[in-house]
């Protein structure tokens, strides 16, 4: 049955997962998450090899029993990309990926390995051009500056180790205090 596997202290949802009897018995026992692999036809220890486990706090089935919610503490990154969240926007996981994998010709691995000031300063950079753009430019011009800007700034938050839920939650207590 599907699992959707919930950060118990933000409610962020971090991931759908599968299980069945034995991997609900293991999660029971262990106090970790175990799924069931549909594509390796197997049990499997989330964190087992990354470090990434998830400490169940709470299991609970909806209303017709055909699905679980399980409540965890995780311990590093949900997602396999090395995102917080399997549900963290597109561009956000492809950085994350190539922050975690480092491959070969990657520029997101060439500005990590710059440190975090060099990402700063692109992103800087990006923001310049935006707002010249945004002043004098044409439309198409603009979008094309802001998903610089936009990019560049994904990159600066992984090269300081962070996710973007974090500006995302920041601007949610801004909107929130108003």
């Amino acid at each position: 049955m599907p699992a959707i596997v919930q950060d118990a202290s933000s409610g962020r949802v971090l991931m759908l997962a599968y299980m069945d009897e034995e991997a609900l018995r293991r999660t029971r026992e262990s106090g970790e998450a175990w799924f069931w692999s549909r594509s390796r036809q197997e049990h499997w220890h989330k964190g087992e090899t990354s470090g990434s486990t998830l400490a169940v706090e709470e299991i609970r089935d909806d209303c017709d029993g055909d699905a679980l919610l399980l409540r965890v503490r995780p311990a590093g990154p949900a997602c396999h990309t090395g995102a917080e969240s399997c549900f963290a926007p597109w561009l956000w996981r492809i950085v994350a990926e190539r922050a975690a994998q480092r491959p070969e010709g990657s520029y997101v691995v060439s500005l990590l390995e710059r440190g975090a000031a060099a990402a700063a300063r692109k992103v800087g950079e990006e923001g310049v051009e935006a707002a010249l753009a945004g002043a004098a430019e044409s439309d198409e011009r603009l979008v094309e500056e802001l998903a610089d800007l936009w990019f560049h700034s994904y990159v600066l938050l992984a090269a300081r180790g962070l996710d973007p839920d974090r500006v995302e939650r920041e601007l949610r207590r801004r909107h929130e205090r108003r």
